[in-house]
């Protein structure tokens, strides 16, 4: 049998916790779309692919165990030096480095926040966790702040926008419902990876604190735990079902995915880690993947030329010079973490590279 969302939660009080801690309030309803009060976040220059039709999304929008703003967002995050944290090198954080400030969010702290209000590098952004599908990724805010609307599509954490109202699915990063409907988020990347790995790269980085203005057992994951692996994060159970069901690998293998104007690609994570380079295709453009040994992640770049990439001293080898991972001479997409059912879910029968 499975376990529904909010039994989950209600084995760690979340909804509860909400309510005691009392910074932020509740807003009420759940309508997407009420009275704009300002523009809200900036959008892309250009339209994501989207695997489905925005009202096929809108129809799947599931109640997620929580009302709006039960999990709260982090609005005045506060950080501290690497040396005063007290992580494991091998506990997960969410990496940015941007406008040469590099920051680290523990995975154990976004688990009960989803949603972290922040400025790095002098601009207002917003780093996303969803536990349900795997996936971290990083928005541009402008002067709104996003917060959890409480429903999910696919598993996924879907976002408003406190200007708006509008409703953003993280994964496919395009409004389903409200003013802002059918636009694209600005987006930049986040790296999943471990404390030790990120320290170790980025040994000035600061760290977010427990200091969230709420009262949480952080430590205490409702769904299992990452270091060591275990729970939701290990077992094939999904909480719901997916929008889309591949069984091609199973549904929580983790994938590195990416998606452009034209369609969506996933390359298996550990194959990319072990072979280093691998190769695949969007809509007839050639895209290749590389690894970065020291944060065990990947990047992925257009490759309509087919140029050849090859793995060689202590870099990639592009026509005849070495570069590093994040900095081949070609055009490099945003691609993030996600558990293959999510991947599958939002865009059925994507290619899938092991």
């Amino acid at each position: 049998m499975q376990r529904t969302r909010r039994a989950w939660l209600g084995a760690l009080g979340a909804a509860g916790a909400a309510a005691l801690a009392g910074c932020g309030g509740v807003v009420d309803g759940l309508t997407g779309g009420g009275t704009p009060s300002g523009p809200g976040p900036p959008a892309s220059e250009g339209d994501l692919y989207v695997g489905h039709e925005l009202d096929v999304l809108n129809e799947n929008i599931t109640d997620g165990g929580v009302p709006k703003d039960g999990i709260p967002s982090v609005d005045e995050p506060e950080f501290q030096p690497a040396d005063a944290a007290s992580l494991a090198d091998g506990d997960v954080v969410f990496g940015v480095e941007r406008g040469g400030e590099a920051k680290a969010y523990p995975q154990y702290i976004l688990v009960h926040h989803e949603i972290v209000n922040d400025t790095v590098g002098g601009d207002p952004v917003a780093v996303t966790y969803c536990p349900l599908t795997g996936t971290a990724q990083g928005f541009e805010r402008g002067e709104t702040t996003f917060g959890v609307s409480g429903r999910l599509v696919n598993s996924n954490l879907t976002m408003y926008d406190r200007d708006t109202d509008s409703w953003w699915p993280q994964v496919v990063a395009t409004a389903i419902r409200g003013p802002r409907r059918g636009e694209t988020l600005s987006e930049f990347r986040v790296v999943w990876t471990t404390w030790g790995e990120w320290r170790g790269a980025h040994p000035d980085t600061v760290v977010l604190t427990e200091e969230t203005g709420y009262q949480r057992r952080y430590g205490s994951d409702p769904y299992g735990q990452y270091n060591p692996p275990r729970g939701y994060y290990t077992n094939d159970e999904t909480l719901f079902e997916p929008l889309v069901s591949d069984d091609r690998v199973p549904p929580k293998r983790v994938v590195i995915g990416t998606r452009t104007d034209a369609g969506a690609l996933a390359f298996d994570k550990q194959a990319l880690l072990s072979e280093r380079v691998l190769t695949g295709s969007i809509d007839g453009t050639d895209h290749v993947a590389v690894a970065d040994a020291t944060l065990s992640t990947g990047y992925v770049y257009a490759n309509p030329d087919s140029v050849g990439v090859e793995p060689g001293d202590g870099g990639y080898r592009v026509g005849g010079e070495v570069h590093a991972s994040d900095a081949l001479p070609l055009e490099r997409v945003l691609a993030f973490d996600g558990m293959w059912f999510a991947w599958a879910g939002f865009y059925p029968e994507l290619p899938y590279v092991r």
